[in-house]
């Protein structure tokens, strides 16, 4: 009976790992883009919103970009990329005042 037992468990996993290699192309596609993985066309396509390195580095802007997002006027990954470098620059400001630097 032990020995039965232990062989349904291997076949039930053989059969749900076989079956999950099976459908994950199914169930959530890969998006590669052509060169993409070559590093290829590293800077941003002309559609595409500046990046968190930018706003990084000019805060004022995205202050300004989070609150026309607020409002509507600006959409996409723009927006996105403004409030996560506000949060980290915020979050830098408050762990240097800790650190009493």
């Amino acid at each position: 009976m032990n020995g039965k037992t232990i062989f349904i468990a291997i076949a039930a996993l053989v059969i749900g790992f076989g079956s999950g290699f099976v459908l994950r192309p199914v169930i959530v596609p890969l998006d590669v883009t052509p060169g993409a993985s070559h590093g290829a066309g590293l800077a941003a396509p002309l559609g595409e919103g500046r990046g968190t390195q930018y706003f990084e580095a000019h805060l004022e802007e995205a202050r300004e970009v989070v609150a026309q997002c607020a409002v509507g006027a600006v959409r996409g990954q723009e927006c996105a990329n403004a409030e996560v470098a506000i949060v980290e620059a915020e979050g830098k400001e408050r762990f240097d005042a800790f650190m009493g630097r």
